[in-house]
């Protein structure tokens, strides 16, 4: 393993600098055959590493050092990379959905310019990714952390020329970097309080308990570090750059806000769990964060018309969810809704790309209609997803937010209630923008009609491949009423574990399945029956407040935004002009002034001389005559 571990994330490195150095010169076609074999190749390490992994379960992780990185007397932080359970299965959904999505882009970016660099952005993001998941330390996964933060801002702003694109690159840059400052306070209270940072290290000293901190100081790690996690992963306050992130191309948005980036608190939270296990305060407060964010984004994604932000506030609703499922102690049920969704995520997004392709770049549904009668491949595949997340047996999505309902139920019935409110919200979404957009007549216009058409393979293939993993990936975590055998569970048992007994009774998890399903088809039925015969009249009341999402942004823009704007035009006008420059720019006119008047001095007259030299030596008799003894 470690002899070709490193190879996973130099292949994506090598595709970046080809594409990235030659992009003006190289050829589309050739640029994304290399951005998409360079994903390839790391798809197939992948896939032997995790299969050696499975097969010496027992053996612990492997940790491989490339090269001494940090050392400051005691302190040694190499760049290293570990390798268990966790990290090789966030490899293959790494490397797994961004394959599928760049054999996507070969074709949805091939009329793009741009399509060489863009392919470029892509593979450094993966680059970065694969860092975060593989580095043995959190200052090599911090690293990664902040480099899918930049090449989230590039892909998002892809299209710089269009100046909204650009502000939601910088939104999404600058609310990252908000959470990012509390993920670097917590390892530096880390570091502080234990005097590593290496994951082997640190965790085997809260196992031993060698070193003993006070409880405040546990919480305020987890804290910090929850921070960190809200800004990655769109939790409340810090969640609004997602939605804004739709800007960039639509399989951007299925790599980064869906499979990739946005997991990466669920990662980092999961890769701590032993942590966090100390810290019961922060989980109580990561589960009602969690709930609170699915709740709150279900709710406006039931009034969006945009295609893209309708699954937007999904992902910041399915988020909620896993944070609801670390919260309560349920970590490898997380990890296990992670994948899955990244499955069904990745395809709905896809999907809505396809759809956007074939309306020549319309992204509201209103404007739709009947796209199925022209687009059977991406109807019946964007219908599988949405099954998929709305929790219909057999799917992938069933088994793992059924899971996360039971662990909630479990911790707080409360929980469970109000986990199956943003459940019933999201069949409703899921099933309103699937009926709008492939049911009923068509609505756009007579030229979107006559170019309605089906997307080429190099789009459908993936949609396929997406659609029969969002039904069979939920298999390997079968409930304990179904299976002995949790096979995702007992995977991940060596690095992640559930907090706590998780035992329930067989009618009480079958009655929470029969609820949680009967919820899900009933508002299937309701999506149906609201929006077979649509009627889009002008938004009142509530549904106006949600269609705007509850005014969010605009809160954030009177109470934070205007206010240091304004601080900063005074600061600007009077410290900085007024003070700073009056100040240096005041020294520069002294200097110039008294110049002008000593220059004065030397008039070119003989005499004048003469004058001055003889003043000079009647000063220096004077001198010596009174003042020196």
């Amino acid at each position: 393993m470690s002899n070709y571990i490193y190879l996973v994330p130099l292949f994506p490195l090598l595709g970046f600098l080809v594409n990235g150095i030659f992009w003006k010169s190289m050829p589309k076609s050739v640029g994304g055959i290399i951005g998409t074999l360079t994903i390839l190749a790391s798809f197939i390490v992948s896939l032997m590493i995790f299969f050696e992994i499975r097969e010496n379960a027992s053996h612990g992780p492997a940790i491989v050092t490339l090269f001494p990185f940090i050392q400051s007397g005691k302190l040694l932080i190499p760049f290293a990379f570990q390798v268990d359970a966790l990290s090789s299965l966030f490899l293959l959904i790494i490397t797994g959905i961004g394959f599928l999505i760049h054999v996507y882009s070969t074709s949805y970016m091939h009329h793009d310019e741009g399509m060489v660099k863009y392919f470029s952005y892509l593979n450094l993001f993966v680059f970065f990714m694969l860092l975060l998941v593989l580095g043995a330390n959190y200052v090599v996964m911090f690293i990664g952390w902040e480099g899918v933060g930049l090449c989230s801002y590039l892909l998002i702003g892809f299209w710089f020329k269009n100046r909204d694109y650009t502000n939601a690159g910088k939104k999404a840059f600058i609310m990252n970097r908000i959470g990012d400052l509390g993920f670097l306070v917590g390892m530096l209270l880390i570091l502080l309080n234990f005097g590593t940072l290496s994951y082997q290290e640190f965790f085997g000293q809260l196992k031993s308990g060698s070193t003993v901190i006070s409880q405040s100081s546990y919480n305020w790690i987890t804290l910090c570090l929850f921070i960190g996690a809200t800004g990655k992963s769109a939790q409340i306050p810090l969640y609004t750059w997602l939605p804004d992130a739709m800007a960039g191309p639509t399989p951007v948005s299925a790599l980064i806000h869906a499979a990739t980036m946005v997991t990466a608190g669920i990662y980092m939270i999961a890769r701590s769990n032993i942590l966090f296990d100390l810290a019961p305060a922060t989980m109580h407060i990561v589960a009602i964060i969690g709930l609170v964010t699915a709740l709150f984004a279900a709710t406006i994604a039931v009034r969006q018309y945009d295609i893209k932000k309708v699954l937007a506030y999904s992902t910041v609703s399915q988020l909620g969810f896993m944070f609801l499922a670390l919260g309560v102690g349920a970590y490898t049920t997380a990890v296990f809704h992670v994948m899955t969704h990244a499955f069904f995520k990745a395809l709905l997004f896809l999907g809505s790309g396809s759809v956007i392709h074939a309306m020549g770049g319309e992204q509201d549904i209103r404007k739709m209609g009947g796209l199925g009668k022209k687009m059977r491949t991406t109807q019946y595949t964007f219908l599988i997803g949405c099954l998929a997340i709305s929790g219909i047996p057999g799917l992938s999505g069933f088994f793992s937010k059924d899971e996360i309902l039971s662990h909630a139920f479990s911790r707080s019935p409360m929980f469970y209630i109000f986990g199956i409110m943003a459940a019933m919200m999201t069949a409703y979404y899921m099933f309103r923008l699937y009926f709008l957009t492939f049911t009923g007549s068509f609505r756009g216009t007579e030229e979107q009609k006559h170019h309605l058409h089906e997307s080429p393979a190099a789009m459908t293939v993936p949609l396929v491949i997406l659609a029969v993993l969002a039904i069979v990936g939920g298999y390997v975590g079968l409930p304990e009423v179904m299976s002995e055998h949790n096979e995702i569970a007992e995977f991940l048992a060596p690095v992640v574990t559930n907090f706590g007994d998780f035992h329930m009774a067989a009618s009480t998890e079958w009655m929470l399945m029969a609820i949680s399903v009967a919820v899900a088809v009933v508002m299937i039925l309701v999506a149906w029956s609201v929006n077979k015969k649509p009627s889009f009249t002008p938004s009142k009341g509530l549904a106006k407040v949600l269609e705007n999402k509850w005014y969010v942004d605009e809160i954030y823009d009177a109470v934070i935004v205007k206010p240091l704007t304004a601080i900063s035009k005074l600061l600007d006008s009077v410290f900085e002009k007024i003070m700073i420059d009056g100040t240096v720019n005041g020294v520069g006119k002294t200097v110039k002034w008294g110049s002008e008047r000593v220059r004065l001095l030397q008039a070119g007259q003989v005499g004048f001389y003469i004058f001055i030299m003889v003043l000079g030596m009647i000063a220096l008799f004077s001198i010596s005559v009174f003042w020196i003894k």
